[in-house]
């Protein structure tokens, strides 16, 4: 298979794991004149709305059947959306293709990251052009500034630059996207539960006073075509029974799923989403 060229009508293929966005994407693809093909990850992908649209379902460690299949959809360009718990190795049941990448390295020195950047690197060897969610929908990435009706006070601004800072620190060891910060403290921070479990447990450890704030991060090294960090309604409500007041976003580095939803929501329950740059920590002379 050739490289493809870039070409914006190209017929999308779609690795979809959980949540909204893969049929999102589906749909904004074809409004925008493409064909669509989903590959339906088995356990993971649990949108309805997929099986309005052209797919089929497959294992996660079915690697070749899930290539072979979109070649033989012809489809050029790729995107890899939705929510994928990882993994063990026992459970992957990996065919040949799938044992064959993960043996280059071992799962297990690997985080989300890199056996992204894997799979990744795997689709265009065969040729494909791997492109990111934000590039079908321009509409999901965050830019700075707050986004709702809610103003975020200078404690819940200092407690989102600092989460910031935490975020990125876990980043850079490929362990999660996000914390929960109040007043300073930090009160969760995000690993293999994923966004919504370390929420929930947020509240375990919640302090008097003003509430905490949920701070979502993509990791410095992250391939942006992969994996960004997003949030939507349930995200905001999580929050909101949680106790947090608000969320912020890394600008260019989150996106916000159905977006005027999001925002309305967050609206209704008082919380903030603002959009935030990483400044570095001040240091002491």
């Amino acid at each position: 298979m050739t490289a493809p060229q870039d070409n914006p009508a190209a017929k999308l293929g779609i690795i979809a794991g959980g949540g909204a966005l893969p049929a999102r994407l589906a749909a904004a693809a074809i409004a925008a004149g493409r064909d669509v093909f989903i590959v339906k990850l088995d356990a993971h992908a649990d949108d309805p709305a997929l099986d309005d649209y052209p797919h089929t379902s497959l294992r996660i460690g079915a690697a070749a059947k899930i290539l072979d299949r979109l070649k033989s959809e012809e489809c050029r360009d790729v995107v890899l959306a939705g929510k994928v718990a990882r993994p063990s190795f026992a459970s992957i049941r990996p065919d040949w293709r799938a044992a064959k990448l993960l043996m280059k390295v071992g799962m297990k020195s690997l985080g989300d990251d890199g056996l992204l950047r894997l799979v990744a690197g795997e689709l265009e060897r065969d040729g494909f052009r791997l492109v990111g969610a934000h590039e079908i929908l321009g509409d999901l990435a965050v830019e700075d500034g707050i986004l709702g009706k809610v103003k975020p006070d200078d404690q819940a601004v200092s407690d989102a630059q600092h989460g910031l800072n935490v975020a990125r620190i876990l980043g850079v060891a490929d362990v999660g996207q996000g914390c929960v910060v109040q007043q300073g403290l930090v009160l969760a921070l995000e690993a293999i539960e994923g966004t919504d479990e370390m929420i929930r447990r947020s509240a375990d450890y919640r302090r008097e006073g003003v509430g905490g704030v949920l701070v979502k991060s993509a990791k410095p090294q992250q391939d942006r075509r992969l994996d960004l960090p997003a949030i939507g309604v349930s995200t905001v409500e999580n929050a909101h029974n949680a106790g947090l007041r608000g969320i912020a976003l890394l600008a260019g580095g989150t996106m916000i799923i159905d977006r005027e939803k999001t925002v309305k929501r967050a609206d209704e329950l008082g919380l903030f989403i603002i959009g935030l740059s990483v400044q570095e920590p001040a240091q002491n002379d």
